[in-house]
């Protein structure tokens, strides 16, 4: 939905929500160490037709930085 399109119901009346990192860990993040300053923010798109939605990481440097932390783990938990 980055690109404005929805992919349920190809709507382009698209919401961009950007990521936030507030008090004790509030927002809408992914915390990588024991303060709110690791916190990776993660942006949400919502469809307002449907309300389909995603999550995007925007900065290509917090994906290195979740690579590090998680690693490959996907299917192993």
């Amino acid at each position: 939905m980055k690109n404005n399109i929805c992919p349920k119901c190809n709507s382009n009346d698209i919401l961009r929500i950007p990521g936030q990192v507030g008090a004790h860990g509030s927002g809408n993040n992914i915390i990588l160490g024991m303060t709110i300053f690791s916190a990776v923010p993660v942006t949400r798109f919502v469809c307002s037709r449907c309300g389909f939605s995603e999550e995007w990481i925007d900065d290509p440097k917090n994906l290195e930085k979740l690579k590090q932390k998680f690693g490959n783990r996907a299917g192993k938990e």
